[in-house]
């Protein structure tokens, strides 16, 4: 039986299965993290494909099932955002996650894994569709947000396809979607991703200001400073947060950087 607190909607269509396996570019033998196998029926695709598979189950009602289901399985208890995943792999250097995660902590895992190092090759993750839609969104989206700035500063977006509530045991209150994110280098990176974030979610909790007022709001500039800031960023002063690309962004978080105004991302 599923267990709310966990979080856990069980997926056992093999069509379904089978699309989530192939959107991983990893050949056999390959190392393949899964975050929450459950009752194991992608580990069986996985395993099936030749993937070496290690997987973390934080169920301990679950895991003597899995040991006996599949002896070949690496399978750590515990939960997935204490496990450092590089080192419960044997620190390879190509590498692979995938899973289907609960929702309740679908962005810190999206922030483990786009925060390891080594990076791992490709991220596939099954989550709840809207944050599908927000990671891939364009700026000056409904959808665009920190979230989006933040996912695609750090890696390509790739929405590959929908899963209806139907197709889970029990079925959420939501649809689903896989997604595949391929990190950047690190050099194309941002060098301090959390003072990054900070700037970012600053303006966006200002986003229906125009830009000026939403960097004097977020980070107690004065006015002098705001509009000499938008106009070497080469933004509109009337410019409101939403519609910034996140080149524009990173752009400006430079420019804050450059001009000794870092403090103020700091916590």
């Amino acid at each position: 039986m599923a267990k709310k607190a966990l979080g856990q909607h069980f997926l056992s269509d093999p069509r379904i299965l089978s699309r989530i396996a192939d959107q991983i570019p990893a050949q056999p033998g390959d190392p393949v993290l899964e975050i929450g196998p459950g009752k194991g029926a992608l580990t069986r695709v996985l395993l099936h494909r030749g993937f070496r598979v290690v997987a973390i189950e934080r169920d301990r009602d679950l895991v003597p099932v899995l040991r006996s289901t599949f002896p070949t399985l690496e399978l750590i208890e515990g939960d997935a955002l204490t496990v450092d995943w590089v080192t419960a792999l044997g620190r390879p250097e190509r590498w692979f996650v995938v899973g289907n995660i609960p929702y309740n902590i679908t962005t810190p895992l999206l922030d483990l894994a786009l925060e390891a190092r080594p990076a791992p090759a490709a991220i596939v993750f099954l989550l709840q569709r809207e944050v599908a839609l927000r990671l891939a969104a364009e700026a000056g989206t409904a959808e665009y947000g920190a979230l989006s700035v933040g996912a695609q500063a750090a890696a390509r977006i790739e929405r590959c396809f929908a899963v209806g509530a139907g197709s889970f045991h029990p079925p959420p209150k939501v649809d689903s979607a896989v997604v595949r994110l391929t990190p950047k280098p690190v050099a194309e990176r941002m060098p301090d991703p959390g003072a990054f974030r900070r700037l970012v979610v600053g303006l966006f909790s200002a986003r229906r200001k125009q830009l000026v007022r939403a960097l004097r709001t977020a980070f107690a500039l004065s006015a002098e400073q705001a509009v000499a800031l938008v106009g070497a960023a080469g933004l509109a002063t009337d410019q409101r947060p939403e519609t910034l690309t996140v080149a524009d962004f990173q752009g400006l978080y430079q420019l804050v950087v450059d001009g000794g105004l870092g403090d103020r991302l700091t916590l």
